[in-house]
């Protein structure tokens, strides 16, 4: 793996957004298959986000956890391809 330093991380042409709270007590208290998603995201997931698009999908699905797995892949490969600084 290459060496990647702050400058490098931070790189985006999305919009940031303030975070409200305290992030990791929000991130706690998301469900774990979620949290284990969160774990290997690509972008920096707010817990509010993240966690309505899971209860969303798995309402769409019917409790399918793959497929809220696979929603929130979709939503942030989606999100990834407007950032030109991704590629």
């Amino acid at each position: 793996m290459g060496h990647l330093n702050r400058q490098d991380n931070m790189r985006s042409a999305l919009k940031r957004r303030a975070r409200k709270g305290d992030p990791m007590a929000a991130y706690d208290q998301l469900p774990s298959a979620l949290r284990s998603w969160l774990m290997h995201a690509t972008l920096p997931w707010s817990a509010s986000s993240a966690h309505r698009i899971w209860r969303n999908s798995l309402r769409a699905s019917g409790g399918d956890l793959d497929a809220a797995r696979q929603r929130l892949t979709q939503i942030e490969q989606a999100t990834l391809k407007r950032d030109r600084f991704s590629t």
